[in-house]
Parts: C-alpha cells; sequence; structure tokens
C-alpha cells in the first residue's frame, strides 16, 4: 500500500528559481540599482533633512513589503526582483550612515562590524543545508537567507567605500582605483576553476556597492569639485530613468528566451 502524498505548501519546500542569470548585463543593472540607492538614500537622508535613523525606517519599510512581494511571487519578474535590490541599497546605505555617524562607530569599526554579521550569515547558510549556489535559491528559507545577505552586504559596501575613501588614507581617487583593481581580479579569477563561482559572486556584490557610491559623488557634485552638478534630487531621476529602461529590457529578454522554446517545438511538430 503506498503512502498517500504529503500534504503541505510546496513554495516553502521547494519553488522556482527566481533570481536572475549573472551576466554582465546583471552587473551593470546592479552598479545602476545601487548608485539610485546612494543618491536616494542621501537625498531623503541629508538632501531633505529626514536623518539617518528615521530614513532608515522608511527604507526598511520599502524593503520588507518589496521582499514580500518578491518572495510570494510564482517566478521571476525583474521588476520585483531590482525593486528588492534597490531598497535593500537604499537602507544600506542609511543604516551604514546611522551606524558610522550617528552611532559614532566610525568607518573602520563599521565596517568590521558588518563584515563579522555577514560572515555569521554565510554560517547560518552554510548549516541550514540550503544551496549555497546563487543561481538555484529555490526555497522560501534559501530566499530569506538570500535577501538578508544582500542586505547587510549593500550595507558593508556602504561602509567598506567610506572607510576606503576617508580612514584609509586613499582618497576617494585611490578608493576607487582599489575597487575597480580588485574587480578586474575577481573577473579574471572567474575562468580559475578552483575559485569557487559563488565566492567570486558576493565579493563583486560588496565591492560594486562602494563603485556606485563613487558614480553618486561624480552625478551629485559640483562641476568645480568635478562632478555632473545633478545633486540628490536630479541625480535619482536620471538613474532612476535609466534602471527602468533596464528593466524593460530585461523582461524583454525574458519573454524572448520564453519563446524560444515553443518556437522550437513549433517547426519540430511541422516536421
Amino acid at each position: 500500500m503506498t503512502r498517500p502524498p504529503r500534504v503541505g505548501h510546496p513554495r516553502h519546500e521547494s519553488g522556482p528559481n527566481k533570481i536572475p542569470q549573472i551576466t554582465l548585463f546583471f552587473w551593470i543593472t546592479k552598479i545602476v540599482a545601487t548608485t539610485l540607492g546612494e543618491t536616494g538614500g542621501d537625498l531623503l537622508s541629508q538632501t531633505l533633512k529626514v536623518g539617518y535613523a528615521v530614513s532608515s525606517m522608511i527604507f526598511i519599510g520599502l524593503f520588507m513589503i518589496s521582499l514580500v512581494t518578491q518572495v510570494r511571487a510564482d517566478s521571476l519578474h525583474p521588476g520585483l526582483y531590482w525593486t528588492a535590490i534597490l531598497t535593500t541599497s537604499m537602507a544600506g546605505t542609511t543604516i551604514s550612515d546611522f551606524m558610522n555617524r550617528t552611532a559614532g562607530l566610525g568607518y573602520t569599526r563599521g565596517a568590521l562590524v558588518l563584515v563579522t554579521i555577514l560572515l555569521l550569515v554565510f554560517m547560518v547558510w552554510r548549516y541550514s543545508g540550503h544551496s549555497f549556489d546563487v543561481t538555484r535559491i529555490v526555497t522560501f528559507k534559501g530566499e530569506m537567507l538570500y535577501w538578508t545577505a544582500i542586505l547587510v552586504s549593500n550595507t558593508l559596501g556602504t561602509s567598506l567605500g567610506d572607510f576606503l575613501s576617508d580612514s584609509s588614507g586613499l582618497g576617494y581617487a585611490g578608493g576607487a582605483i582599489l575597487i575597480w583593481s580588485l574587480l578586474l581580479l575577481i573577473a579574471s579569477a572567474r575562468y580559475h576553476r578552483r575559485v569557487p563561482n559563488t565566492l567570486l559572486f558576493w565579493m563583486a556584490f560588496v565591492l560594486t556597492r562602494p563603485m556606485g557610491a563613487t558614480l553618486g559623488d561624480f552625478f551629485t557634485k559640483p562641476t568645480v569639485k568635478g562632478g555632473l552638478g545633478y545633486g540628490t534630487a536630479g541625480s535619482s531621476m536620471i538613474l532612476l530613468a535609466v534602471l527602468v529602461v533596464l528593466i524593460v529590457e530585461a523582461r524583454r529578454r525574458q519573454v524572448k528566451q520564453r519563446r524560444k522554446p515553443l518556437s522550437h517545438s513549433a517547426q519540430h511538430d511541422a516536421r
């Protein structure tokens, strides 16, 4: 006699993968989203003088809303995914500034605290039994771990960028050169099989955050200081428009990719 099938919500056991493919297009979109996170976070907390603490609570609330929507989705929706990334970047900007400036941790201790938290998240993830492969996040708990790591990574990236530019002695230019150099090394290491792709992904994810901060400064700083002079409001509007275009393009590519198997199947049936 066979046992009846287990009754339960399949979404919490195994579901569809809702993470985009890790391609050059992914990283371009990520840099735009995190740059917008920098300018948007500064717009609310500094330009509008809402403050780091209140801004952090607002952005964490927006992240929770976007996270619930992303987790409840039954498939990959680029708009939902990148909205969640954007809100983690905005929250990460203000949380980091609150820790380092308002709470008085400073950039060095703030970065060390966040590195420790991120390692703890990875430790819990490692011993949870869920896949570490960021291209195969198909369980509810796996998604929770993934998005927790994303939020901490974006917050760490902000602190790391501030540390490199202000506390390390490298300055903005030196910090930017170091970040770009490390990213080039990570890109080249991708072709060596001995280096796990998951490790490279998280290293790149953290480092592209301070890169976004550098680009954000370039957009917002006045022209006399070498920037474009758009300010936090103008820069945020421009970057939001670019992000929307990239999301629309991602959706177009997704639809095109889904139609390929159907067209091949139709050709086969016609034969």
